[in-house]
């Protein structure tokens, strides 16, 4: 989900010089919130198996019954027939089922047939009472909880398509660090790569049982493709959301260019007032896209950050009036679901999906202070705050490539606790105080070896 396009310099002028007292009378009423919620606010149904049922959720129309492949098809198409679903996104969805069905079942789960057909028939539904009744997010969008679940609908989707054997949590005591400044009204934000579409719902499987509210509460700013393309709506209605307009996308349509302008102020705008509240994470990507591949090599990389967008961001938190901090983020999820090889202006790209090793890892927090103290060009300033931040993910994530793609994954196993020395051993010679967390298997056991200072 891409960073911001850069708002006009008196937007951000007017944005960055309003007092924080106009929010004030709220924060006590956003901080006690958000300790009621971590104190009694249910965590993630988090499935007994790595998967389930579709239709365990309370779903948003009387649910579609599909017994088998043929009646979903036939349930796609009779739809186009009525007029009810336009035939580009009915030849889309049906690219989709043959896509991840051959994705699902490579995980080899008994019920993976069953397991993939629910999810299809949910989807199928979700974009059909969207078609009939068009969604339009707002600058900032809250996830849809219920009457239907959006939230977990997405996750049980990924779910099948992550090899949780074979997946790693970095420094998962920095993600608990995290948790307790966000309970005390402070506010963090993830700088972060960012490769699929499935970015949120990887994050959230990743963390759901070590650190569920984190799982349920982070911010994506997103890209207007994800709020827009009929097949990325019914997922992005279940995570929290500030909706921009990137700069990638910004010239696409000249004709637009000072409606995504002034959409943009209003996300800031809501951005700013989520943070004079507190208690907030927010992920953001500064590449203002998803990473792709090497040309010429093949080899995947996160993209370079736009040190505006880190600058912009870092502006907000810190002109919030409440304490803000600063995480590098690294994610290695692009198999699960790669992007298009260009940029490519229409929405509706083709979705190759796959099951996968998937890896997340969060670095220390950097600060501004720390690393500009001796820089005295305020743009120098800028630049090598950006590049810290972007070099602390870039190594993380060649740690991550590592353990995922040379043979560094630990085997599959039922063990509830597991400490794999070989993978230790490279932990230590790659990147001090990198433990991992090794989800073990789609039954949902986890292996959990705790990071350990070398």
């Amino acid at each position: 989900m891409p960073a911001p396009a850069l708002a006009s310099s008196s937007a951000w002028a007017a944005l960055l010089a309003a007092p924080a007292r106009l929010c004030r009378s709220q924060r006590g009423a956003f901080r006690q919130e958000a300790k009621a919620r971590w104190g009694s606010a249910r965590g993630p149904r988090v499935p007994a198996k790595g998967a389930v049922l579709a239709s365990e959720l309370v779903g948003p129309s009387p649910p579609l019954v599909a017994r088998n492949e043929q009646d979903l098809i036939l349930h796609i198409r009779n739809e186009v027939e009525k007029g009810n679903l336009s035939a580009d996104v009915a030849d889309a969805l049906e690219e989709l089922y043959r896509n991840y069905k051959n994705a699902v079942l490579q995980n080899r789960d008994p019920n993976a047939h069953t397991i993939m057909l629910s999810n299809m028939t949910a989807l199928f539904d979700c974009v059909l009472l969207d078609a009939e009744n068009p969604f339009t997010f707002p600058p900032y969008h809250k996830a849809f909880r219920e009457p239907f679940d959006y939230y977990m609908f997405g996750q049980n989707y990924i779910r099948p398509l992550v090899d949780f054997s074979n997946s790693y949590v970095g420094n998962i005591s920095i993600f608990h660090d995290m948790e307790e400044k966000l309970q005390h009204g402070h506010n963090v934000v993830l700088m972060s790569n960012h490769q699929t579409e499935a970015d949120p719902a990887i994050i959230a499987l990743l963390l759901e049982r070590s650190n569920p509210w984190i799982s349920e509460n982070i911010a994506y700013v997103a890209g207007d493709r994800v709020v827009t393309d009929p097949l990325c709506k019914p997922f992005s209605m279940g995570r929290n959301l500030i909706c921009v307009y990137s700069k990638k996308h910004m010239h696409d349509f000249p004709e637009l260019i000072d409606m995504k302008r002034r959409a943009n102020t209003r996300s800031l705008k809501e951005m700013a007032l989520l943070l004079r509240g507190g208690s907030q994470i927010i992920w953001i990507a500064p590449s203002g896209g998803r990473d792709r591949p090497d040309p010429l090599t093949g080899e995947w990389h996160p993209a370079p950050f736009d040190t505006s967008s880190v600058d912009n961001m870092r502006r907000l938190l810190e002109h919030s009036g409440v304490p803000g901090h600063i995480y590098p983020l690294s994610l290695l999820c692009y198999e699960i679901m790669p992007p298009p090889q260009q940029i490519e202006k229409e929405i509706g790209e083709q979705r190759v999906i796959s099951y996968h090793g998937v890896g997340l890892s969060v670095a220390e927090e950097i600060k501004y202070g720390d690393i500009t103290i001796h820089i005295q060009n305020v743009d120098k300033s800028r630049e090598k705050f950006s590049e810290t931040l972007y070099n602390s993910v870039a190594d993380q994530y060649n740690v991550l490539k590592s353990a995922i793609f040379r043979g560094h994954g630990a085997a599959s196993s039922n063990s509830q606790l597991i400490c794999y020395s070989a993978t230790l051993q490279f932990f230590r010679e790659n990147l001090l105080n990198f433990g991992i967390i090794t989800h073990t298997n789609l039954e949902g056991e986890g292996c959990y070896c705790p990071a350990n200072p070398v």
